[in-house]
């Protein structure tokens, strides 16, 4: 997934670079067609003044022309651009759902992980109490071994006196 993240950055950034790009050219291409119009204006005056109006209709006709297919140059290229901010667009928009998807998962694992934890801890003491109790019986039964090895030692002995006594008597 950090790859995706990654290579869908990578993406994101080159296309902006294109965008900024573009945008910059069509900068050039405006200050141009400003610069072309700044001209034209000034040869229109310079041919008032010396040219026939015939040849003043058909250089203005052409100028025109010009300016027409400039002017669709700059809208095919704002149209392009358009294109490139919405594909942009959606690539970011489905880059932070999908940064969103993954928070989401992290925050369920991490919340699956917390239980887990407590259920161990849980576990854990419970294992360690049993242990306790365990021990504690196994000293009991070891005292009451002891005392039943004690206690059949004595008897043994009271026995042994008992029987020397019904020999002597």
């Amino acid at each position: 997934m950090e790859a995706d993240v990654s290579e869908m950055r990578n993406e994101l950034q080159s296309r902006n670079g294109l965008w900024r790009r573009i945008q910059l050219e069509c900068q050039k291409l405006y200050t141009e067609l400003l610069k072309i119009k700044e001209y034209k204006d000034m040869q229109e005056m310079q041919i008032k003044h010396r040219s026939s109006p015939l040849q003043l209709t058909e250089q203005l006709e052409n100028k025109n022309t010009e300016l027409l297919l400039f002017a669709e140059s700059g809208e095919d290229q704002e149209e392009e651009l358009n294109k490139i901010r919405n594909h942009v667009y959606r690539e970011e928009q489905s880059h932070c759902s999908e940064q969103q998807r993954m928070k989401t998962e992290i925050s369920d694992l991490t919340e699956e992980l917390h239980q887990k934890e407590i259920t161990i801890a849980t576990i854990m003491e419970k294992a360690s109490l049993l242990e306790r109790q365990l021990k504690m019986e196994l000293e009991t039964k070891h005292k009451l071994l002891t005392k039943q090895q004690l206690l059949e030692f004595r008897y043994r002995v009271v026995k042994s006196e008992n029987t020397h006594l019904k020999e002597m008597v």
